[in-house]
């Protein structure tokens, strides 16, 4: 029985990690880089995601709210930040062709 709470105190650490991580990334974003994408503003993604981040803190993992908020910070993880990144709201600036060392040349 140990390991399996334990277990869980690790899922819960994750969840806290996870939603605390896309908090601090939807915060440091650009605000008109929220409407150039087309997603919602940057103030309804930074409480979402804020409350996220509470309700993991407070709640159980067996609640429903803490999974309410793993979707909400999965829906912006897998939709509205590469959406961001695409617009230059952030991360590395560079060409599509750009590889980990630097752009491709195609060899030349």
């Amino acid at each position: 029985m140990q390991g399996f709470a334990n277990f869980m105190w690790l899922l819960s650490l994750a969840l806290i990690l996870f939603s605390g991580f896309a908090l601090i990334d939807a915060a440091v974003r650009r605000e008109d880089a929220y409407r150039a994408a087309d997603k919602n503003t940057k103030p309804f993604w930074l409480i979402i995601l804020g409350l996220a981040f509470v309700v993991n803190l407070i709640f159980n993992i067996f609640s429903f709210l803490p999974i309410i908020g793993l979707i909400a910070t999965i829906v912006y993880m897998v939709d509205v930040r590469p959406a961001l990144r695409q617009v230059g709201g952030g991360g590395r600036r560079g060409s599509s062709s750009d590889g980990p060392y630097g752009p491709y040349n195609g060899g030349r």
